[in-house]
C-alpha cells in the first residue's frame, strides 16, 4: 500500500495529483477549491485505491459483483436484499493495519487530541452534471478519535452498495463492478447556520437569480430533508434580496458533546427569524458567483457560517437544470383568413384539448387542414390548433337546420325519447324545436 491511498485536499508537492477516479466527486471538487484559496475546512481523502486495495484484499469484489443483481419481488425490482447482505459483508471486514495506519496519521495533522471530523462518502461516479447520487451514500458528522474514523470510513464503503445507490446504477446503465468509493475526511464545522445556494434557479432554469436555503445548526438536516428551511431569492446582478420565504425550521441538527449529532427544538421564536441577515447573503452570493466562475456552469453550494465566517463545504454542478427561459418572446397575431374565425372565436376544447402542446407544420397540413372533406374545423395559430367555426370559401357549410316531416307535437316525443331515453319529461319536450 502506498502513500497515495491518502491524498490531501492540498497535495504536497510530488504527489499524484486529484482525479475523479482517484478522489471522487466530493473529493475533487474540495481538492480544486482548496488549491485556489477557497475557504475550504482542512481534510484529506482516502482515495478509490484504498477501496479496491481492501475488497481485494478480503476476496469481496466477485462476492459482491456476484450479488448485485436486481430481484424481483412481486412486480417490482428490488436491490434491498441483495444490499443487506453486501452491508453485511463490510461490517464483518476489518480496515488493515497498514491503511489504518496512514488514516491516523492524516487524522492527526488535523489537530490535537480528538478533532472532530466529518467523514463524507465519494464515489467515483457522483456530482456529475447529467447524474446525482445525493442522498445515496452516506455522512457521519462529529466523528472523534482514530478507531471511530476507522469504522466510518469502512461504512461509507458499504454506503456504495446501499439498494438506492443499487437501483440507480442499475437504471442508468452504470456497471456496478466499474464504482469505487473514495472517503472525505474534514474538519467539523460547528455550524450556526448552514445550508445550500444554487447559483441558477433549479425549477425553471433561471440564470439571473440565485436561490438559497438556510436553517439554524448543521445542514444536514437540510439535505436529508427533515425541515423547511429559509428560502432566499437573490438578484445574480444586484445580489439583491427579491424574495424571503421564511420556512417552519422546525428543529436543528447540533453537534453532540460525544460522537454524531443531536436534534434540539426550535422555539416559536426562532422559527419565525430569518436565518441569515442580508450582508451575509451578498457576501455568501458573491462567494457563490465566484465559485460558479472557477467551475465554468452552474453550481450546487453546501456552506456553513460560524462567528460570522463563511465555509465552503462542497460544490458540484445542478443536475438536470431546466434550459435558461426565453427572453424578448411576443405572441403575434398572425395573418388569418377572414373566414377562419367567422363569427366565432377560436376555441381550445373538445379534440384540442388533447393536443396542449404546439403542432408541427406537418400535423397541421395533414391532420388539421384536410380532416374533414376540406373544412377546416381545426386550424393553427401561431403552432397551437384551435377549433374554428369557419367554412373555407368554396366549400359548401356545415348544416345548421334540419327538416323532419311531420308536425312538431308529432315528431317532439320521438326526438326526447332519442336525447333523453331514461327521462323524457315535459319540459324536455319542449325544448325541442
Amino acid at each position: 500500500m502506498t502513500h497515495t491511498h491518502i491524498l490531501p485536499f492540498t497535495a504536497p508537492e510530488g504527489a499524484p495529483a486529484a482525479d475523479l477516479d482517484t478522489v471522487g466527486g466530493k473529493g475533487l471538487s474540495l481538492a480544486r477549491l482548496t488549491a485556489v484559496g477557497f475557504a475550504v475546512p482542512a481534510g484529506f481523502t482516502v482515495t478509490t485505491a484504498a477501496y479496491r486495495q481492501f475488497v481485494s484484499d478480503s476476496d469481496l469484489q466477485q462476492t459482491i459483483i456476484d450479488l448485485a443483481k436486481p430481484e424481483l419481488v412481486g412486480t417490482a425490482v428490488s436491490f434491498d436484499s441483495v444490499s443487506q447482505r453486501i452491508q453485511a459483508l463490510f461490517a464483518a471486514t476489518d480496515v488493515g493495519d497498514a491503511l489504518k495506519a496512514q488514516i491516523a496519521a492524516a487524522y492527526a495533522t488535523l489537530g490535537d487530541g480528538e478533532p472532530p471530523v466529518a467523514v463524507r462518502s465519494s464515489a467515483n461516479a457522483e456530482d456529475l452534471p447529467d447524474l446525482s447520487f445525493a442522498g445515496q451514500q452516506d455522512t457521519y458528522l462529529n466523528i472523534r478519535g482514530s478507531d471511530a474514523v476507522f469504522e466510518a470510513v469502512r461504512d461509507c464503503w458499504a454506503s456504495l452498495w446501499t439498494a438506492r445507490a443499487l437501483s440507480y446504477r442499475h437504471e442508468h446503465a452504470i456497471a456496478q463492478e466499474a464504482v469505487a468509493m473514495a472517503v472525505v475526511v474534514q474538519m467539523m464545522v460547528p455550524s450556526e447556520v448552514s445550508g445550500i445556494l444554487f447559483t441558477a434557479n433549479p425549477a425553471t432554469g433561471e440564470r439571473s437569480e440565485m436561490i438559497v436555503n438556510a436553517s439554524f445548526g448543521l445542514g444536514e438536516a437540510i439535505v436529508g430533508g427533515e425541515i423547511t428551511p429559509d428560502t432566499y431569492i437573490i438578484d445574480r446582478d444586484t445580489l439583491a434580496v427579491r424574495e424571503t420565504i421564511i420556512g417552519g425550521k422546525e428543529h436543528m441538527l447540533v453537534a453532540a458533546a460525544g460522537q454524531g449529532t443531536d436534534t434540539r427544538e426550535l422555539s416559536a421564536a426562532e422559527r419565525e427569524q430569518s436565518s441569515l441577515a442580508e450582508p451575509v447573503l451578498r457576501e455568501l452570493a458573491q462567494l457563490a458567483i465566484d465559485v460558479e466562475r472557477h467551475f465554468d456552469q452552474p453550481q450546487d453550494i453546501e456552506w456553513a457560517v460560524v462567528n460570522g465566517t463563511l465555509s465552503l463545504l462542497q460544490s458540484r454542478p445542478i443536475t438536470n437544470l431546466p434550459p435558461a427561459p426565453l427572453e424578448g418572446i411576443r405572441w403575434e397575431k398572425p395573418d388569418l383568413p377572414d373566414w377562419v374565425l367567422g363569427e366565432f372565436p377560436g376555441l381550445r376544447n373538445n379534440l384540442m384539448e388533447h393536443v396542449p402542446g404546439p403542432v408541427s407544420p406537418l400535423f397541421e397540413d395533414l391532420y388539421l387542414k384536410d380532416a374533414v372533406g376540406g373544412r377546416a374545423v381545426h386550424y393553427a395559430v401561431n403552432g397551437y390548433a384551435y377549433f374554428t367555426a369557419g367554412t373555407p370559401p368554396g366549400v359548401e357549410p356545415f348544416p345548421s337546420t334540419y327538416v323532419y316531416p311531420g308536425s312538431r307535437s308529432e315528431l317532439a316525443p320521438t326526438i326526447a325519447k332519442m336525447i333523453f331515453p331514461k327521462d323524457p319529461r315535459e319540459d324536455s319536450i319542449n325544448r325541442i324545436y
